[in-house]
Parts: structure tokens; sequence; C-alpha cells
């Protein structure tokens, strides 16, 4: 009985000691989890399956992050107070004017801000200091879907860390191209065509003066949202873009 009582006893002791090591080793190296708001909404893209739920939970994957998603843009005012990285999804229209200047006002704190594939289109005329400033040009066409090679360029970058130097999918491939007069651009990765010789900007940082903005045109549907280097991409995408 003695015998039995102390070996329960030391196994206990052992449980104990475990839990109080793994509760140091994680206080010691998590952080809180990024507050990202991510907004969808609009047309030709299955936000709901791609954002809302396999971004979501690519993003809230060992805690990296928490995700507050909305397609309704009325709401991004409300919300934008206490988040640490916007993540712009949507193509549909953001009318309102007070919201478009506090996305502005949220970059120009030093805050982060991720333009996903169907951010990156020229979507509203009726704003163009949006493509302008914040994306730094824009897309006006894609090829048809289809594969594709990614190359990256900027190995050293930390969005770029442990992704492969090429990898290939189907996608659209966004002819993204700089605005003269807007925002300069550092190119990560590019895309090109497996007909054709154009090369496009696939995955770069934008150089605005105080927030971190980071633009990822893959990101029509599964072949994207689903594989190792989207997703490696879109982690480190968020980290960097919380100055982490």
């Amino acid at each position: 009985m003695l015998k039995s009582f102390l070996k329960a006893g030391l196994v206990l002791a052992v449980l104990v000691l475990v839990g109080v090591a793994c509760s140091k080793n994680s206080s010691s190296s998590g952080k809180k989890p990024i507050k990202v708001l991510m907004v969808g909404g609009g047309s030709s893209h299955d936000f709901d399956r791609w954002y809302k739920q396999e971004d979501s939970q690519t993003l809230e994957r060992d805690g990296l992050a928490s995700v507050d998603y909305t397609d309704d843009p009325t709401t991004i005012l409300s919300k934008l107070p206490g988040t640490d990285v916007l993540y712009l999804a949507n193509n549909q229209p953001i009318n309102d004017a007070a919201t478009r200047q506090a996305i502005f006002s949220f970059v120009d704190a030093g805050k982060g801000l991720v333009l996903a594939h169907p951010a990156l289109w020229y979507n509203w005329k009726d704003w163009p200091e949006y493509n302008q400033k914040l994306v730094g040009g824009g897309s006006r066409g894609h090829n048809k879907y289809g594969p594709f090679d990614v190359t990256i360029t900027s190995k050293n970058s930390p969005i770029m860390e442990g992704v492969p130097a090429t990898f290939h999918l189907d996608d659209e491939l966004y002819y993204y191209k700089t605005d003269p007069d807007g925002t300069p651009i550092d190119v990560l990765a590019t895309a090109k065509a497996t007909t054709g010789p154009e090369v496009f900007p696939s995955i770069f940082t934008v150089k605005y003066p105080k927030g971190r903005v980071v633009g990822i045109a893959l990101g029509h549907d599964a072949a994207s949202h689903t594989i190792d280097p989207y997703q490696t991409i879109l982690r480190n995408s968020v980290k960097w873009a919380a100055g982490r």
C-alpha cells in the first residue's frame, strides 16, 4: 500500500514539474496573438471559403494571430482600434470617406497592412489614392486561370523565410504594374506564365513612409490558399507587418 502511494506521489510530482516547465517555455517563447482585422467580400472569389475560413485558420495556427473577419465595410471604422494588422482581401467598395481616411491613418500610425489578391486590383475609380499610395500600382488584367511559377527574388527577406526558391501553382497571374507616380515597391517574388515572356511582381512590400505594407498577388482559390508556400508567405507577412 505504502509503495503504491509513494509511486503515485512520484508520478504526480513529475507531472507537476512537466507542467511547470511547459508553462515556462510557453510564456518565455510565446507572444500575444497578433490582432488581425480581415476584410472580404465582393465578386469573382469565394471570400468565405478561402479568406474567412482557410486564411483565418492559417493565421490562427499555433496562436500566431487572432482573426476578426468582416464582409461589411461599414464595420471597419469601429473595428480598427486595437487592431495590429489590417488584411484587405475585398474588392467590394469602401464608400465611406471616414473609413477611407481611417485606413490611411491606421497605416500612418505605423500599423501593418496586408493586401491580398482581390485588393490589388484597380477596384475603385473614385479612390485613386488607395492604389497610388498604399498599393504602389495595381492590376487591370490577368492570365486565364492556369499554371505558372513563382520565383523568390529576395531570399533574405523575413517574408520569404522558409519559402522554396521556386514553386509552382495554378492561379490567376495578375498583371500587377507599378504606378510611376506611386509609392515605390520592393519585389520579393515574381511570377511568370508557362507561356509568354512577361514577368510580374507576385509578392512585394510597399515603401510606404510610416506603416508596413505587403502585397500578395496570389490567392484565387484552393490551389494557392492550401499550399505550404502560400501559407508560409501569409504568416510571415502578418508577422512582418506587425513588426515581429
